[in-house]
């Protein structure tokens, strides 16, 4: 296959894979959530979402995670020790200078509506692309929640209120 056709059919492809939200799944690596055991009662939970997905989105599912995992250790609600949400903002540039001279990027070339220009250097974009990650450390607690805790949860109510927004994997057909 011809290279530069490869080089506009590649990100496209690339793009195209990347076209939804990320999920609710495991993240195995990638975007997704995941937990890990601190120690007996204490878990750090995280998810990591793609560029799709809003911080509201990303926070919601940790929020969510942390109830799961709650209720799988036979708890009622936990408590956030650390909690943290960090963008990772990096910028995507497009070469510019139009489809109709792609192997003339960077020589001078003359084009019938756009005059004299350099291609690719003439009219290069850039712009950011933000992901977010959230992270948080919880100890999970039998009982009813303390009342007047803002950092306490109660893991069935958080599981009733967000599990409708919950947007989960679509079982393979």
């Amino acid at each position: 296959m011809n290279a530069r056709l490869l080089a506009v059919v590649l990100p496209l492809l690339a793009l195209a894979a990347c076209g939804t939200p990320t999920p609710y799944a495991p993240g195995n690596g990638g975007y997704g959530y995941g937990a890990q055991r601190v120690e007996d009662g204490r878990f750090r939970v995280s998810f990591s979402g793609n560029a799709l997905t809003s911080r509201q989105t990303v926070e919601n599912y940790l929020l969510y995670r942390a109830a799961e995992v709650t209720l799988a250790e036979g708890g009622d609600h936990f408590v956030i020790v650390r909690r943290n949400t960090e963008p990772d903002t990096t910028w995507l540039v497009s070469p510019g200078g139009g489809p109709w001279y792609p192997g003339y990027w960077g020589r001078r070339h003359w084009h019938p509506r756009y005059g004299y220009g350099y291609g690719a250097w003439d009219d290069t974009t850039a712009r950011p692309v933000t992901r977010y990650g959230a992270d948080a450390e919880i100890l999970v607690r039998r009982g009813p929640k303390p009342p007047g805790d803002p950092l306490a949860f109660d893991a069935h109510s958080v599981i009733r209120n967000l599990g409708p927004t919950i947007r989960r994997l679509l079982p393979p057909a």
